[in-house]
């Protein structure tokens, strides 16, 4: 009986560890899905409008994304990191959103920052 027991607790706590590490994959897969998203559009901005946009808000006020995604990391659409792209000295007011990087400052599983993405 004791050794029925004590498998059961180590299958129990091999499932426990196996749940975790999906959970986390699964929020990686949102993350780089959200990154990818977010980047397309602010391209498609750029390739209508020959400027990067001003703030994230302007993609959405723009129709290129229905709304800011929330960081699955942070729990929050206002943890993004916008990217300004390089100052163009002939027309300094026209620099803007070039990229955008998630808040969070934690590692993912493959041992690279969230942040770095």
């Amino acid at each position: 009986m004791l050794i029925v027991i004590s498998l059961v607790v180590i299958m129990a706590g091999i499932a426990v560890v196996s749940y975790g590490t999906a959970v986390r994959r699964s929020r990686e897969a949102v993350l780089k899905e959200d990154l990818f998203r977010m980047r397309d559009a602010i391209d498609q901005h750029y390739a209508d409008r020959n400027e990067y946009p001003g703030s994230l808000d302007m993609l959405v006020d723009g129709g290129y994304l229905r709304s800011i995604p929330i960081d699955p990391f942070t729990d929050s659409n206002a943890t993004w990191t916008p990217v300004l792209a390089e100052l163009d000295p002939t027309n300094p007011l026209s620099q803007g959103i070039f990229d955008v990087r998630s808040g969070a400052q934690s590692q993912a599983l493959d041992g690279s920052n969230y942040a770095e993405w």
